[in-house]
């Protein structure tokens, strides 16, 4: 147990142990940053600043000198700035300073006293997709009036 040999503590040419995944450090926009155009990440996002432009994230949070202006679509959005756009996340928190203009779609919603919200909440029942192209509709519309079935009248 304590002889004097001496071990190689590491073969040469090991490859050394592999660490376990850490979770990123959060992506931050401050204050005196205006970014125009979308902002994806699989991790955090804190804005403090401004983005005008759809952002796509796992967790958001939004500072209360944030403004942004676009899409929200995230698995969890904490509002303490203004918002004018779409919120579509599972889990969406308003605290006391928010200003969100839109529509808030969701799973979970919290809204403290003297948060200012103006649009429609509307529950959802699936869980937000968060992966490439999820969530992209292409509609493509061909036919005449004769392609098109009437409505049955109610007897």
């Amino acid at each position: 147990m304590f002889s004097k040999s001496s071990k190689p503590s590491a073969k040469a040419g090991a490859k050394p142990p592999v660490q376990p995944a850490r979770a990123a450090t959060p992506s931050i926009i401050s204050t005196d940053l205006r970014i125009v155009g979308d902002l994806n990440s699989d991790g955090e996002i804190q804005v403090d600043g401004a983005v005008d432009g759809d952002i796509r994230s796992r967790v958001l949070l939004v500072g209360e000198t944030a403004h942004i202006k676009g899409e929200i679509i995230a698995d969890a959005v904490r509002v303490h700035g203004h918002v004018n756009g779409q919120i579509k996340a599972n889990t969406v928190s308003l605290a006391t300073t928010a200003h969100v203009i839109g529509d808030i779609l969701h799973e979970n919603l919290s809204i403290e006293k003297g948060a200012f919200l103006e649009g429609h909440c509307r529950r959802m029942n699936e869980r937000v997709d968060l992966s490439e192209g999820a969530g992209k509709i292409t509609l493509l519309l061909k036919g005449t009036e004769q392609d098109i079935l009437p409505i049955p009248e109610k007897a």
